[in-house]
C-alpha cells in the first residue's frame, strides 16, 4: 500500500540544498588551504533596525565571524557539520527532533558535543539566519506544547495519516481549545473562515480560562488565544497568518510588568532573538490592551513592588527601539515612578465578571474592536 506524499516536500528539498551549500563553502575553504569561517549577523539590540517594508524590527548589517582560527570557533564549525548531517538525515527519513533531543544527540559527537542546550539552540538560529529558512524546515521543533485557541475559527489540519481534517475551534473542541501545532504553515494548517471581529491574545492560563468560562469569545465575537507566557514561534506565526489572510485584528492582553510588555513586543514587532524572521512572525498592527501603570491608578488595582530586576528591565526598554513611541515611554516612566506592577488577575478585586463586563470593553472599545 503506497503512502501519501508528505506535506512540505518542496521545502525539505530546499532545506537540504541550503545545508549542502553551507557544507560546500566550508569544504572549499579547507580545500583551498584557507581557514574556514562563517559570517553571521550580530544578534544584539545594537544591531536591530526598522524594516519599513514589513514594519518590523530586523537585524542590521553588523556581522560576526565564526572562524576555525581559534579552538572555540573550530569546535563550533565542527558541530555545525554534525548538525547539517543530522538535519539531512531527519529530512531523508521523514523524522523530526526537538531542540532538546538534538542537544542530547550530540553526546555521540565526541569532542564536538554541546556543553549546554543554549549552544545547540543558537546554532539552530544561526542556520536560519544563514539560509533564510525556518527551523521548522529543518524538522526541528520546540520542547513545549502548543498554545490554545477558542473561537469561531474553522481550519483544516493534516492528520498523522496525511488526511485533511476540518476543525472549528469553538464547536469541535473542549474547554482547553484547539492546540496549536509546532508547524502552522499553509501546507500543514489551512485557514478556512472566521467571523471574528478580533483576536485577543492572552498571557496567562488563568485569565484565558476566565474569559472562556465567561463566554467572552461568543459575546465579543472574537477568537481567544492563550499565549502561555512568552509565545512560541508557531503561536506568533498563526496570529500573523490570521491577521494577514483573514484580516482579523489582533490585541494582546498581558500582566502589567516589563516582561509582559516584552510579550506584546514579540507579537507586534518581533523578538530580538528571532529578528531574522520577524516578517514571518510579527504582527505590527497588534494593539496592547494589557495592564499599564495608568490602569493601576485608574482601576486602583492590587499591586506588588518592582524588584531590582524589574527596574533594570524597564530601564532597558527605554532604549529598546520596539518601545520608542510616546505611549510606551509614558507608561514605562509611570511604572518606574510608581514602583509598582500588577497582574491580570488583579481585576478579580471587583468580581469574576469585571474583566469581561467592564475592563476589556473599556480598553477595546476606543480601538473599535467592541
Amino acid at each position: 500500500m503506497s503512502k501519501k506524499p508528505k506535506a512540505g516536500a518542496a521545502l525539505s528539498n530546499k532545506a537540504v540544498d541550503a545545508l549542502y551549500g553551507i557544507a560546500e563553502e566550508i569544504y572549499e575553504e579547507l580545500d583551498g588551504g584557507q581557514i574556514p569561517k562563517m559570517k553571521i549577523p550580530l544578534r544584539t539590540k545594537a544591531n536591530i533596525r526598522f524594516d519599513s517594508k514589513h514594519a518590523v524590527w530586523k537585524y542590521g548589517s553588523l556581522m560576526g565571524v565564526r572562524s576555525a582560527k581559534k579552538l572555540k570557533g573550530a569546535l563550533m564549525l565542527l558541530r555545525t557539520m554534525h548538525v547539517l548531517e543530522f538535519i539531512r538525515d531527519m529530512i531523508r527519513d521523514s523524522k523530526s527532533s526537538t531542540l532538546r533531543e538534538m542537544y542530547y544527540i550530540s553526546e555521540g559527537w565526541d569532542i564536538a558535543k554541546f556543553h549546554a542546550q543554549e549552544e545547540s539552540n543558537l546554532l539552530a538560529e544561526d542556520l536560519e539566519v544563514i539560509t533564510q529558512l525556518l527551523r521548522e524546515d529543518f524538522k526541528l521543533r520546540p520542547e513545549e506544547s502548543g498554545a490554545s485557541v477558542i473561537g469561531n475559527l474553522t481550519l483544516e489540519e493534516i492528520t498523522r495519516n496525511g488526511d485533511r481534517k476540518r476543525i472549528n475551534c469553538r464547536d469541535d473542541v473542549g474547554d482547553a481549545g484547539y492546540t496549536i501545532p509546532y508547524n502552522v504553515e499553509k501546507e500543514k494548517v489551512k485557514l478556512i473562515e472566521s467571523d471574528a471581529k478580533f483576536i485577543l491574545a492572552i498571557e496567562t492560563g488563568g485569565m484565558f480560562d476566565r474569559l472562556v468560562e465567561n463566554g467572552f469569545d461568543e459575546d465579543a465575537k472574537c477568537i481567544l488565544v492563550h499565549l502561555k507566557g512568552q509565545p512560541s514561534r508557531s503561536t506568533r506565526r498563526l496570529l500573523k497568518r490570521l491577521n494577514e489572510e483573514l484580516k482579523i485584528n489582533v490585541a494582546t492582553f498581558t500582566d502589567g510588568d516589563p516582561w509582559s510588555f516584552r510579550i506584546h513586543a514579540s507579537v507586534a514587532y518581533g523578538a530580538i532573538k528571532t529578528a531574522h524572521i520577524s516578517e514571518y512572525l510579527a504582527t505590527p498592527t497588534a494593539e496592547f490592551v494589557g495592564i499599564t501603570a495608568s490602569d493601576i491608578l485608574n482601576y486602583e488595582l492590587p499591586t506588588d513592588a518592582l524588584t531590582p530586576r524589574d527596574i533594570g528591565a524597564l530601564n532597558a526598554e527605554m532604549t529598546d527601539p520596539r518601545f520608542n513611541d510616546e505611549f510606551w515611554r509614558t507608561e514605562i516612566q509611570a511604572m518606574l515612578q510608581l514602583n509598582k506592577k500588577a497582574e491580570q488577575q488583579a481585576l478579580a478585586k471587583y468580581g469574576l465578571d469585571y474583566v469581561t463586563d467592564t475592563y476589556l470593553p473599556e480598553k477595546l472599545g476606543p480601538l473599535g474592536l467592541m
